[in-house]
Order: structure tokens, then sequence, then C-alpha cells
């Protein structure tokens, strides 16, 4: 048996909570080990029962999901005393195995040694990880508000609406005049495409259309408007039943941001020098990159200073402008930018001290890879869900992948997590820092319409780049960042793409099957490159079957259940990038 393969740990992602009541339990194996089994019981219920040792009850593991390499096994209990205490058996060509803590041993032979068997010491309702509600129900948009909607009269400091220009340096200036009333006259515009939730890019003053240098945290840029601008356009998203996230830049300031511009000035006589990484008496602003480590900066951008989110005052202040936006906007949520440099100290305090003033408040961090540090239930409540993204666009762009490939790839970052933090990761196709998906797609309607049809459809909160659902196209940093059309929207231009995407939105609002972790794949060998997988929902008789031909050949799919959404199906026929969805 491949030992090395078998791997658990009494850790959040492999033993945790599911509800007050339900304990979850993973073993990981290699594909070698044919059954796992789990022998649990209260650790002290040898002493309800007058025994001198404790001995636990064997029960099977479900075979949960298949990786390239490995089995992940999965045992559910509802202890009586809401704790537990386990040890694993492994079987495989005849062979059995004995899994503890630190140990694998035969199971035929009698161990002298301590074997220290794994806990669920205690299911504390305060430990366990409990996202807002309503996450999981929500559709996501994100806007980046200089390029979404202008409502301001001409101003000659401002480039046309949707005039391309190419920066020279990407991010400074190039402002098209986006601002705060022209994303809530739009409002009617979204409801009516099926998202309920906002994520805004930053909104806050600075010397960039992106606003990822903030200068001032507690001022919204004059271009975009005022507090009461943005106190209107959420209390109007919230009529509409559409929530609001805010982009949160605490990883980095921009240089003018008051403490940075009286470190640059006063060096170590500032009052504000430790809440900065500084390593040198000779700052050297006039330098663009910071490759010399003489502070500390995102990436290598002088212009974006580095702040100590360990440092006691900073963490005050940025709680306190949090809890304005909170309090005072009645914001739903926020995006931590570069949120894996954030410190957890910083995120802990945060979430203490958000949580009292709006117990539903949704904290997102952008994360690129396996997050389960901050996932615990006392930092962040998801994030960006990249490995998914990449596990979509790899199975778009190299053809020699098939179905049980992108399922293997799949489940890898299904399985990252608990199953609550599934169900409300920050699914995505594009982002404004990424090629726009019209664009990989090659401008190709079918191909983008199935790429949707698979964000609206796998476990996961999905997110859609303003102007996906028009097809907009762009390239990277600054072509991806185009000017909504809204002439040629109104004119009708696009009603057919939109009318397509808002029905896959809507599905993913009207269907329960959708908003959950529980999927399942069925593979063709003729056809290697059709994805079909099938979505369930406890306490549901029906199913929802999704089916993507990402071959070159038609493929017949009779279906006897209603059919939700349909793209390239033609007399029981999927063509080459056609998707199908459909009740079972």
């Amino acid at each position: 048996m491949n030992i090395p393969a078998i791997r658990h740990k009494s850790t959040a992602d492999m033993c945790y909570a599911a509800d007050k009541d339900t304990a979850v339990i993973r073993l990981r194996t290699g594909r070698d080990v044919e059954q796992a089994y789990i022998i649990c019981d209260d650790p002290f219920i040898h002493w309800l029962r007058r025994q001198e040792a404790w001995d636990g009850t064997k029960h099977p593991m479900t075979r949960a999901m298949e990786l390239e390499h490995h089995i992940i096994w999965e045992y559910r209990t509802q202890p009586t005393y809401k704790r537990l205490q386990y040890y694993f058996e492994v079987t495989g060509g005849g062979e059995s195995l004995l899994v503890y803590d630190g140990k694998i041993c035969g199971a035929e032979h009698p161990d002298k040694t301590t074997r220290i068997c794994f806990k669920l010491p205690w299911m504390n309702p305060s430990d366990i990880i409990s996202p807002p509600a309503w996450v999981k129900e929500t559709v996501w948009y994100q806007i980046m508000p200089d390029r979404f909607c202008r409502a301001g009269g001409p101003d000659d400091s401002l480039i046309p609406w949707g005039e391309f220009r190419k920066p020279e340096r990407p991010g400074q200036g190039m402002y098209y005049g986006g601002d705060l009333r022209g994303i809530t006259s739009r409002l009617p515009y979204l409801r009516e495409l099926g998202v309920n939730g906002l994520y805004f890019t930053p909104i806050f003053l600075s010397d960039s259309y992106h606003r990822y240098n903030t200068f001032d945290y507690n001022r919204i840029d004059p271009l975009l408007g005022t507090e009461e601008d943005m106190k209107e356009l959420v209390a109007r998203a919230h009529e509409l039943g559409i929530r609001v996230m805010l982009d949160g830049v605490f990883n980095h300031c921009g240089t003018a941001f008051f403490a940075w511009k009286d470190v640059a000035e006063k060096g170590k006589a500032s009052p504000w020098y430790d809440w900065f990484f500084i390593n040198a008496d000779n700052l050297d602003l006039n330098r663009f990159d910071t490759a010399d480590g003489r502070y500390f900066t995102f990436s290598f951008v002088g212009v974006m200073p580095k702040l100590n989110t360990n440092h006691p005052e900073v963490i005050r202040y940025f709680c306190d402008i949090c809890s304005h936006w909170v309090r005072d906007w009645d914001v739903d949520g926020i995006r931590f930018d570069v949120g894996d440099e954030i410190s957890h100290t910083f995120l802990r305090e945060l979430r203490r001290t958000l949580k009292p003033l709006k117990d539903d408040i949704f904290l997102l961090g952008e994360i690129w890879y396996d997050s389960m540090p901050w996932l615990e239930g006392d930092e962040y409540d998801s994030v960006m869900n990249y490995p998914a993204y990449n596990c979509v666009n790899d199975f778009n762009r190299e053809r020699e992948l098939s179905s049980v490939d992108f399922m293997h790839s799949l489940n890898a970052c299904l399985t990252m997590y608990p199953e609550q933090v599934t169900e409300v990761l920050f699914n995505f196709i594009d982002t404004h820092d990424t090629v726009r998906i019209s664009e990989e797609c090659g401008g190709d309607t079918d191909l983008l319409l199935q790429k949707l049809a698979m964000l609206f459809t796998l476990p996961g909160t999905p997110c859609l780049y303003y102007g996906t659902e028009i097809a907009l196209r762009g390239q990277e940093k600054w072509d991806n960042r185009s000017c909504m059309p809204w002439q040629d929207i109104e004119a009708g231009r696009y009603s057919g793409i939109f009318g397509k995407v808002s029905r896959l939105i809507h599905l993913r609002r009207d269907c329960p099957q959708l908003r959950t972790s529980h999927i399942r794949f069925t593979h063709d060998e003729g056809h290697p490159r059709l994805l079909r997988y099938t979505r369930t929902c406890d306490g549901e008789d029906s199913a929802i079957g999704v089916c993507v031909n990402s071959g070159n050949d038609g493929v017949s799919l009779p279906v006897s259940g209603r059919i939700l959404f349909a793209n390239r199906y033609e007399d029981g026929r999927l063509l080459p990038n056609g998707a199908l969805i459909y009740e079972i």
C-alpha cells in the first residue's frame, strides 16, 4: 500500500463541524486503497461503560472524491456529546493498516507502543465556521467605477467615454469619469440581468483610475462623488435586494497617504514611521521600484508602500475606517486586496470589531492559492477562488485534457475547505486582473456561454465582471478595463447574449441544487472532452444535469427532463462549444 499517500490531520479542512450537530471527517489515501474505515466514539465513553480502555465502533467511510493520485474518504456523524475520538483502518491488496496520529502500523500485529488517536475535542458553537447565509444565494457583479457609467456632465479633463487610449504608465491618469451616481442609474439594468451582489474596486481618493494606491481612506474620490452619493447607492441597491461590497486596500497605501507623507518628510522623527517597513535612511522616492529593499511595498512598486498591519495603531486605524463603512454606509461586505500579506492579528481584530456592528458582514480575501489558514472562522469568510479559475481555463486551453482530468483538478479545489466555505467561494472566469473571458474565447460567444454555464453551475458563488454579459473583450491591465458601451446596449445590439447570460444567472438563483457543494461527474470514453456532472441538494427529489461539449464532434445526448438552458443543442445532439442544463 502507498503509505506516504495516506494523510489526515485534525485540522479544519479534514476534521470540522459542518453545523452545530454534524461532524465531518476526511481521510486522504492513495488510489490503491479499496476501503477506508473510521473507528470512533466519544473519547470518554469507556468511563461511562465502566471499561478499562477506550475502544471505538468501526464504520465504513464513503468514497467522496477522486483526485489524480488520491482518494478522499468521508464520514459524517452527529456525536451525542459533541466530541469525537477516532483512528482509521484502510484496506487494499489483501493488506490492512491502522492510521493513528503520527503513526501507521499493520492491523494484524499488536503494537506495544503508544497509539495516539485523533480528536475532535468539542464542537463549540462559536468555533464552527459560519459564513453569512446570504452569500451562497448571491450572484456577484464586479464594477470598476471609472469605467462603468458616467452620470456627470462634460469635462475636458476626462477622456471621451469609450475612446480607447493606451496609457504611458498603467494606472496613472486615464480617467473616463464613471461615478457613483452613474452606477445608481444603472441599478435597474443590473436587476434585470439578475445579479444581487455588487463588488466595487476601490472608490477612495487616489491619483490613479483604479485607485489601488489609496491616498485617503476617509474620502471618496471627488471624481466618483460624495458620501451622500454612496449612501444613496447602497440604499437604492438594498431596495432592489442587491448587496454591496467595497474593496479595502490595507496591505499598502499611496504616497499621498498622510502617514507616508509625514515619514517621507521627517524620517525616523515621524510618529508614523513604524506604520511601514523601512530598511534604509534614504527612501529615494524618485526611484519607481524598490528592488533594493530600502522599504517594502506591494510587489516592487515604489508608489505603494506596504503598511505594517501588525502595529496596534494601524490595526485600530483601519478598524475605525471599516466600522465607518459598515455603520454609516451600511455596506454588506469588504474584499481585502492582497489578502494574504495582511497580518492574521489585524484580520482577527477587524472581524471582532465588525461583527457586532453587522453580524452578517461578508469578509473576502484576495488569495490566489490554498487559503485554509485564513478560513478557520476567525478571519475571512471566503476567498477568491483562483484554483477553480485555473482549473476551468486550463481545460479550455489545453485540448489534451479530458473530463477526468478536469474532475481531478476541480475535486482538488473542492476538498481544500469545509463544505460551508466551499459553498461561498468567490468564483469567476475573469476580473480586472485577468484577460477578459471573451478575449480568451477569441470572440466566440458560444464558447463564452459554455464557460459561463460552468461558472453558474459549479459549487461556489459566481461573480460576473462588468461587461462580460455583453461579451466585452480586452487583454490584461488596460484593455480589459474598457468603458461600458451604454449607447449600443440601449440600442439593443447585445440583447441576444444579454438574455442568455441573464437566463443562466436566474437559473443559479432559482435552483437550490446549484447552491450546494455536491457535485458528481460521469464520463464517456468515446468523448473524453464531454463534461457531464450532476448537482444535487439535500431534501430535493430532483437534480440538475450539466453537459459541456469541449470536443470537436457533436454528441448525442437525449434528455427526458425539462431543459433549463441550451446553446448549440440541436435535435438531441450537443454540438462543439455547446452547453446544456436540464432537470433530472
